[in-house]
């Protein structure tokens, strides 16, 4: 009896000993991760705030720039000068999986179902095709100019759905390597930056007597939500016309919803046709259920939480029956901030210390084209669809 009870304390023990180990081992990379999270945050609301003083953007907006973008920069230049030393790896590599996923899934909450549904029978199926069409025409060029499918596929979302946000979700999905995400984020960083600053004046100059076209036109065409956000100011700011900047918003939030289904979609093609994976050879398809990460079944749960909840505070006052407005919407804004702003910073941190720039070298300017392409692609798709069926849609 002794020797068992003394065979389970040593069990316990050792149970611990590896815990400590573990966190010793994880705890100098995670904290190196948040700190260059915050460093980047704070270097995106500096660049943001400048480029307000300069008359680029109206007074009070968001900065256009992410700070997970930044975060990354910042990541290769201390990866390519200073090095990482042995010490941060595992912790670096923890934060690029667990805290990725995790930041994920607290995205759910920032994403009500009940925002699509003001867009009516016919915006659905025209944010479909502005979808639809830019996975198509970049997957398609990807394979023309015989690039990696895994980099395409990141474009292809990123442009198509929701900009950085999408390209994180996909990377694990796609087995992703951190020079391909990197150039991704920048495509859709730069791509999408220009459009912010030309298509207000473009969606004007053929949509001056339709605000809902306008915000449809913005929601649709631009890469990331920061930037459609600041579009949309930039164009109420020039012409005067507010409703824009609440279609816009509206038609984004529910673009971004669409990441639920394209990331199963995505990993059925991936699995199907991809031949870089293993051994070069074709893989045999997995079962449907496994195409769905879980991490995108915790997505769908909180998205579900947010929209009972949201339908339930506006029927009665109170979400789920005990929480006020102000307070529902304290919980869910502070947790999808964390998620969005922390987990996935500190994820994109990870990509950054993982990057060395060697790994570019393959690469070259064809991905650039890639992107460039798969912007004006979705630009032509949304102006066309717009022009044609926005006059359906009523919000």
């Amino acid at each position: 009896m002794k020797v068992l009870k003394n065979n389970k304390a040593k069990l316990k023990e050792s149970k611990r000993s590896g815990f400590r180990v573990a966190v010793k081992n994880l705890l100098p990379g995670v904290i190196i991760c948040l700190l260059m999270t915050v460093m980047g945050i704070y270097a995106a609301n500096l660049i943001g705030k400048l480029i307000v003083y300069l008359n680029f953007l109206p007074k009070g907006s968001a900065s256009p720039i992410s700070g997970i973008f930044v975060t990354i920069l910042l990541g290769i230049i201390v990866r390519n000068t200073i090095g990482l030393p042995n010490v941060f790896i595992d912790g670096v590599k923890f934060s690029l999986k667990y805290a990725l996923r995790a930041g994920i899934i607290l995205l759910g909450l920032r994403l009500s179902l009940m925002e699509a549904l003001k867009l009516g029978a016919w915006g659905l199926p025209l944010i479909i095709a502005c979808i639809a069409s830019g996975l198509a025409v970049t997957l398609y060029i990807t394979k023309k100019m015989n690039q990696s499918n895994r980099l395409g596929t990141l474009i292809a979302c990123g442009t198509g759905i929701c900009g950085v946000t999408a390209i994180m979700a996909v990377s694990p999905v796609v087995k992703a390597k951190d020079n391909e995400i990197s150039y991704a984020v920048a495509n859709i960083t730069i791509f999408g930056l220009v459009s912010m600053l030309f298509y207000p004046t473009l969606a004007n100059f053929f949509f001056s007597d339709n605000p809902i076209k306008a915000g449809l036109f913005l929601g649709t065409a631009i890469h990331d939500t920061a930037q459609v956000t600041g579009a949309a100011l930039i164009y109420n700011q020039m012409y005067d016309i507010e409703k824009v900047v609440d279609v816009a918003t509206i038609t984004k939030l529910t673009r971004n919803l669409f990441i639920i289904a394209v990331i199963p979609f995505v990993s059925y093609l991936f699995f199907k046709n991809n031949k870089e994976v293993g051994n070069h050879d074709k893989q045999e398809l997995p079962k449907w259920y496994k195409l769905v990460p879980l991490f995108v079944i915790g997505f769908l749960l909180l998205s579900f939480v947010r929209t009972i909840g949201d339908m339930t505070s506006s029927q009665s006052g109170l979400a789920f029956g005990f929480l006020n407005q102000l307070s529902w919407e304290g919980f869910y804004t502070s947790f999808s901030s964390f998620g969005s702003t922390y987990l996935l910073g500190m994820a994109m941190a990870g990509v950054g210390l993982s990057t060395d720039f060697k790994m570019f070298k393959g690469l070259g300017i064809k991905p650039f084209y890639i992107g460039l392409i798969a912007a004006l692609s979705v630009g032509i798709v949304s102006f066309t669809l717009v022009s044609i069926f926005g006059d359906l849609i009523k919000i």
